[in-house]
């Protein structure tokens, strides 16, 4: 959740450009709003907020200004789904109220009635958010944040806020926010980790109501350009073992492997109480200094939902980055989430790889596929306009024979603007170059460099899904060991797909599917 609060900020929305001419938002519709990824029909958005699954329905909410396309007083919107991939945006669920703008923060099914707020027909849900108080802050005040909780009877139609918030209070600590809670089964409790400037304070509570510090965590672990923000913590198997592993997932704006904001993650054991990094991911830190959830500059603030079904752990994003966010050129509305993830932890003798690849689910909506296999040439056709639409496609690529060398991929449209990423296996990298993608004089740092995320080696085989809406790619590669998400703004949409190379005797599978999302 973004932490200051500016007058010139807040009063730009009351004057925002909303009411823009027909033909614009006519254009701007035709161009920019995704055909897939979840964006408001209006208003500002950024953190996903109080995901949780209950009763065949995804709920997603999200930070929400409905009233400007800034940054401004929060609210929680809120959208559903039944399989992660379409979205229906439903009404307002949390509003501002006396004690303060409504923050970003969790929601958990309390199958128990530990709440005391539901009955025996009806769990309720219970969402814990962070408040955060304008008129403390134009005071001078440092505790300007505490924590409270709604419930809902009703799968989120309606909500009540307790009539004790807030339920967590400010101990001192400017920037003190973004609960996210869990009931650890083991222990038979509820677990809040928050957000405390420059590392994460651990709660527990038997009711949601009366919560128990319990330790701290990160002070001189991981990256700390920024103030952290939205953490997350579950556990996870170890691919190919019975091993379990706690994760803790932290997003630091600004500090990001590629500036701006970002994802960091840490592997480690947590007793219900203390959390401890693994000796195996600490000796990776010291390699690595931090371990990025997602390399490219828009995913921030990815949380995983409640309750999800089958244990699996199911994260989502916001697609943009603070550095730019509230002047990306959209006016109607701001911002889209990332699709849907479904996250794994491998280890390797370097470390631990929190893996992230897009749910299944996305591909039952494929309307139209395309195969080939390509002998790679120094120059190389490989969709065009006329065979599916790539604003709304999933691509899977499988390079072999690859040298070391760059496997350049172009997304080009008629105005000869065009976006690059790809393998440079000279240094050892990704990359992704939105130079020449579009509009790029926006924001800060939007587009003044090429975005990187290492290797480590070179590469002789590799795959790579791209996930490609009108205005983002998400690139997975080797089934989500490194990510990058980017958005970009062309004046004409991408229509085709190219590669170049300085290397000899790859070959390159394509499987292509567009999507048919409604």
């Amino acid at each position: 959740m973004k932490k200051n609060i500016s007058a010139l900020i807040i009063a730009a929305t009351l004057h925002s450009g909303l009411h823009a001419q027909s033909d614009f938002k006519l254009s701007e519709e035709q161009l920019y709003r995704p055909n897939f990824h979840f964006s408001p029909k209006k208003g500002w958005m950024n953190d996903p907020n109080g995901l949780y699954y209950k009763d065949n329905v995804y709920h997603l909410f999200f930070q929400y200004y409905p009233d400007g396309n800034k940054w401004g007083p929060m609210h929680w919107g809120h959208a559903t789904s039944k399989d992660l991939v379409k979205w229906e945006e439903q009404p307002v669920a949390l509003y501002p109220d006396d004690l303060g703008y409504i923050f970003s923060g969790s929601a958990v099914v309390d199958k128990n009635n530990t709440s005391g707020f539901g009955d025996s027909r009806n769990n309720p849900v219970v969402a814990i958010y962070t408040y955060h108080n304008t008129n403390r802050e134009k005071d001078g005040k440092i505790d300007v944040e505490s924590q409270g909780i709604a419930y809902s009877l009703d799968n989120s139609k309606t909500w009540t806020k307790h009539s004790a918030n807030p339920v967590l209070k400010n101990p001192g600590i400017r920037d003190f926010r973004d609960p996210k809670v869990f009931w650890d089964a083991k222990i038979q409790q509820w677990i809040m980790v928050l957000a405390a400037q420059d590392r994460t304070h651990f709660y527990a509570s038997k009711n949601l109501k009366d919560w128990i510090f319990q330790s701290e965590f990160g002070k001189d672990l991981g990256g700390h350009g920024g103030v952290w923000e939205c953490p997350d913590l579950f556990p996870l198997k170890v691919e190919g073992s019975k091993e379990e592993k706690w994760v803790l997932i932290v997003n630091i704006n600004p500090g990001g492997p590629n500036n701006g904001s970002a994802g960091q993650y840490f592997v480690g054991d947590f007793d219900g109480k203390t959390f401890k990094i693994d000796e195996h991911f600490t000796q990776q830190l010291q390699r690595e200094k931090a371990a990025w959830l997602d390399w490219g500059k828009d995913n921030y603030a990815s949380v995983s939902f409640d309750n999800a079904p089958q244990n699996k752990r199911v994260i989502i994003g916001w697609m943009s980055n603070w550095e730019y966010a509230q002047e990306v050129p959209t006016e109607v509305w701001r911002s889209s989430m990332t699709v849907a993830r479904e996250v794994s932890l491998k280890k390797t003798k370097d470390g631990y790889i929190l893996k992230n690849i897009p749910v299944a689910q996305l591909e039952n909506y494929s309307e139209r596929s395309i195969q080939k296999k390509i002998n790679v040439k120094p120059e190389n056709n490989l969709v065009g306009k006329s065979e599916i639409d790539l604003t709304k496609t999933v691509l899977d690529f499988d390079l072999k024979k690859m040298t070391a060398g760059t496997y350049r991929f172009t997304l080009k449209n008629t105005l000869e603007e065009e976006l690059t990423f790809g393998i440079d296996n000279k240094r050892n990298e990704l990359f992704i170059d939105r130079s020449k993608s579009g509009k790029t004089g926006f924001g800060n740092h939007y587009a003044t460099s090429v975005t990187k995320a290492p290797l480590g080696r070179i590469y002789t085989n590799a795959k790579m899904k791209l996930v490609i809406d009108k205005t983002s790619i998400e690139i997975f590669f080797n089934d989500g060991e490194k990510v990058l998400t980017e958005i970009f703004f062309p004046n004409e949409n991408f229509s085709e797909l190219t590669l170049s190379t300085d290397t000899k005797g790859s070959t390159l599978s394509i499987n292509a599917h567009q999507l048919n999302i409604r």
